[in-house]
């Protein structure tokens, strides 16, 4: 049977606002380097082929930078008319080349993103495949810990609820906030949340980048009673020679990568050993095209794999990576989609449905306040 090429004829691209109901506290916001964060800004990619197969794919900004992804986005979409969405790796090729006066990192690739992963789930559900299934998993599901509840705005009696919730709802491990001005204050956040989920259920830390390298150092010292699965961010995200020297010195793995907006960023990560899990974000380093070939970096040198954010997507990243992984999981993006993903004994489960295996919701669109459109349906 032979293939016969499609075309693309369709791309729709929007911008969203997300409100979040409470709003949301860091290290940073408690070193005075940034607001609270009350909305999540989203840039959906819906694409249409002349033989009906569509995609869905997005990226995203916290705090500033949506309208800029949706700008650029703008200005190359359209070079994808006419093209086989197949070939996606030439596509992403060809947009970073008409968008390449502004870089290959950050804005102008996060814009691409969206586009990448909507071709991605446009040819596992051609494919009849959950994504996973056609990157080629090596697992049903995934370890899932939360995060949302363990923010620095919410008292040590709302983590400590927050996390029972989590647990009983099937989360795995949780992860609590910390870097705060007061180091004694976040030890004894850490101390009332290990006694309260005991010692079995994994436990992690962030610290935001809001730590020098002497204060990482001995706050990590600090911390290894506690038996941490990982110390996230502990340094800023660009200090690669820093963050090795604190995974050399600890027993504490460290974790690290998720503010990083390229490949060519993680690179530096990978090659000087500066954490021993990655955390990369496919929607911050341009979508999945580029994320698997950081994975493939990233296996190769051992490290274990925990992508940061929007689970909808790294869920089918994660369980295509080699080595268990651990996806995060944040409930804020529900409101976004008709679908939900299940978790299970700690665990969450790659869904069945094909492709990305989620759809828009009345909700999204009520709160998108931009579109545009290319090509014909």
């Amino acid at each position: 049977m032979s293939y016969t090429p499609d075309a693309i004829r369709y791309v729709k691209l929007s911008t969203a606002t997300l409100p979040l109901s409470t709003p949301i506290s860091d290290a940073k916001v408690f070193t005075g380097r940034q607001k609270p964060m009350t909305e999540v800004v989203f840039l959906f990619a819906e694409i249409e082929t002349e033989q009906g197969a569509s995609g869905l794919g997005f990226s995203y900004s916290k705090r500033a930078g949506g309208p800029a992804q949706y700008a650029h986005a703008r200005e190359v979409a359209d070079a994808m008319i006419g093209e086989d969405p197949n070939d996606i790796a030439k596509l992403y090729n060809k947009l970073l080349w008409a968008g390449a006066s502004v870089g290959r990192s950050g804005v102008a690739t996060q814009a691409l993103a969206a586009l990448d992963i909507a071709l991605y789930d446009l040819k596992a559900k051609r494919a009849g495949l959950p994504l996973a299934k056609l990157l080629g998993a090596y697992r049903d599901s995934v370890r899932t810990y939360n995060t949302s509840g363990g923010f620095l705005n919410a008292s040590i009696d709302e983590v400590k609820a927050r996390a029972t919730q989590s647990i009983e709802e099937g989360i795995g491990g949780i992860k609590i906030k910390v870097g705060l001005p007061d180091n004694a204050e976040d030890l004894r956040r850490l101390t009332a949340v290990r006694e309260h989920i005991g010692p079995d259920v994994p436990l992690m830390v962030d610290a935001n980048q809001q730590w020098d390298r002497a204060t990482a150092l001995r706050m990590g010292r600090r911390m290894e009673q506690f038996d941490l699965v990982w110390i996230e961010e502990p340094l800023d995200a660009y200090d690669a020679e820093g963050h090795a020297a604190l995974a050399a010195a600890l027993d504490t793995p460290i974790a690290t990568g998720e503010m990083l907006a390229s490949v060519a960023e993680h690179e530096r990560l990978i090659a000087t050993r500066a954490c021993d899990i990655i955390q990369p974000d496919a929607p911050r380093v341009g979508g999945i095209t580029q994320f698997m070939r950081l994975a493939a970096l990233a296996d190769q040198a051992g490290l274990d794999l925990a992508p940061h954010f929007a689970m909808e997507i790294h869920l089918h990243l994660a369980a295509a990576y080699p080595r268990e992984p651990w996806v995060e999981h944040f409930d804020w993006l529900n409101p976004l989609f008709n679908e939900r993903l299940e978790t299970k004994e700690g665990r969450m489960l790659v869904p069945q449905r094909p492709g990305l295996g989620v759809t828009f919701s009345d909700q999204a669109r009520a709160w998108t306040t931009d579109t545009v459109e290319f090509g014909t349906r």
